[in-house]
């Protein structure tokens, strides 16, 4: 007879919780694992299971089969299975739903002492928001496997990010009302042979991000055509330690600045190779955002100010003019529109192409010059290679909003041109389908810190390298 077999890891989820969150990669045997869990308390203990997923054009695109396939393997008695339901005694102890299209019906599902929500790294705030206060049933419980996105979605922000000290270390975390466990296929003595071959061959197919999110239930914030590999941001986290050298050399601020329509206001801070803080500021007009970066500015006592000129940041421009007038910080306006910095200049070496052949618009430029310190950093960090510390980049772990600044950074993603030349893309085509990509306030602060002032505007700093060991 078939017999129904529960990783050890998910056995505690016998035990009530009122969250119950099971996390990780392909072949972990979650959903399984749910699956079983559910039709064995169905038929033991009459419980009703309202199963969801955020996005549930059909019945086909939700555990439904996953439920059918397990009563016919397990040979479960007593279940009918209907088009849109599943029947235990005739009584409907299993039914489906899609949360994107109406967030708000779930408050009319009532007569049920279980939530299920699968795929739920996929769930919105306003999904997530609707689901949690509905099920108020003495005893009930919501139940959510997923493997985790962005570190910023909804659901690792409520779920994850809390408590990720814990998972980390433990590999699960529980209070009162949550049981979160994170499982993967090496949890998993029940996972056929062909899925791990499939994984040995993803670990040479895949960049070890992606890796690590398909099977290892780490976080992805890298997109589709993304310029700055998720592995690339890692190491560049406190660089400057790993590899002896110090910060040093002009001390660039950066804005970049919104108006109240709901986008943040970014700020940015480097130090010759080292970037000392990145922040965003969410509430305020235009104004009230400059103002608080000012203040950043001169508090750090730094020699520049770049922000923003395209659009309503020119009108700025008279505020920080009165703001500064009186003290030694210089200013520069950064147009992304313009034509490239240095147009006639090759962009990388003596037979390259000119940055005007090379990049559209000066965004681009700038955003490449990130890339490619990132990916210097990389390659010194990771490889062992020597190279100029003025070339690199170091992320300092002071940083509150690394995570965040991680999920923008990542998430940028080339525009293919038919000029050829490298073409970031723009906000307006990064916030739709099938991107659908928050506005990287903070990344492009990032990037308009890669400002460097003339030779003869600044002095000659040299930094001190200690050397790689």
């Amino acid at each position: 007879m078939p017999k129904m077999y529960l990783p050890k890891k998910l056995r505690l989820f016998r035990e009530p919780k009122r969250f119950k969150i099971a996390i990780g990669g392909r072949g972990s045997g979650k959903s399984m694992t749910f699956a079983d869990l559910c039709l064995v308390d169905a038929q033991m203990k009459g419980i009703h299971t309202l199963c969801f997923r955020e996005y549930q054009n059909s019945i086909d695109d939700s555990v439904h089969s996953l439920l059918k396939a397990e009563i016919e393997r397990l040979g479960l008695q007593g279940f009918s299975v209907q088009k849109n339901a599943i029947l235990f005694n005739n009584d409907p102890v299993f039914k489906f739903k899609g949360l994107a299209r109406d967030p708000e019906a779930v408050k009319s599902s009532h007569g049920f002492q279980r939530f299920w929500v699968e795929e739920a790294q996929t769930i919105s705030f306003d999904s997530l928001k609707a689901l949690t206060p509905t099920l108020r049933e003495e005893g009930s419980e919501i139940w959510f496997s997923a493997n985790p996105r962005s570190s910023v979605d909804a659901f690792s922000q409520r779920f994850i990010k809390p408590f990720e000290k814990e998972l980390a270390r433990n590999g699960y975390y529980e209070d009162e009302d949550h049981l979160i466990v994170k499982i993967n296929i090496e949890d998993n003595k029940m996972a056929p042979e062909v899925l791990i071959r499939e994984m040995d061959g993803d670990k040479t197919r895949m960049s070890p991000a992606l890796f690590a999110h398909v099977w290892s239930g780490e976080f992805m914030d890298q997109a589709h055509d993304s310029i700055i590999p998720a592995e690339w941001y890692d190491a560049a986290i406190d660089s400057h330690k790993k590899l002896g050298f110090e910060a040093s050399g002009a001390v660039i601020a950066s804005h970049d600045p919104s108006d109240e329509g709901g986008d943040s206001k970014g700020f940015a801070l480097r130090k010759g190779s080292v970037i000392l803080d990145v922040c965003e500021k969410v509430t305020g007009d235009s104004n009230e955002g400059m103002d608080w970066a000012l203040e950043k500015t001169r508090d750090a006592q730094a020699d520049w100010l770049v922000w923003d000129c395209d659009g309503l940041g020119i009108s700025l421009k008279r505020q920080v003019d009165q703001e500064l007038e009186s003290t030694k910080i210089q200013k520069h306006q950064f147009r992304g529109s313009e034509s490239p910095d240095d147009s006639n200049l090759p962009y990388s070496g003596k037979d390259s192409k000119t940055n005007r052949d090379t990049f559209l618009n000066k965004r681009a430029q700038y955003w490449w010059k990130l890339r490619d310190r990132f990916h210097a950093t990389y390659r010194a960090v990771e490889k062992g290679e020597y190279i100029d510390p003025d070339e690199l980049i170091s992320l300092s772990s002071d940083i509150e909003v690394l995570d965040q600044l991680r999920s923008e950074v990542c998430r940028i993603p080339q525009k293919r041109s038919n000029s050829g030349k490298i073409q970031i893309m723009s906000k307006i085509d990064m916030a739709k389908k099938p991107y659908q990509l928050p506005s990287p306030n903070m990344g492009d602060s990032l990037m308009m810190a890669m400002f460097s002032p003339k030779a003869t505007q600044q002095n000659a700093v040299k930094l001190n390298f200690s050397g790689w060991g």
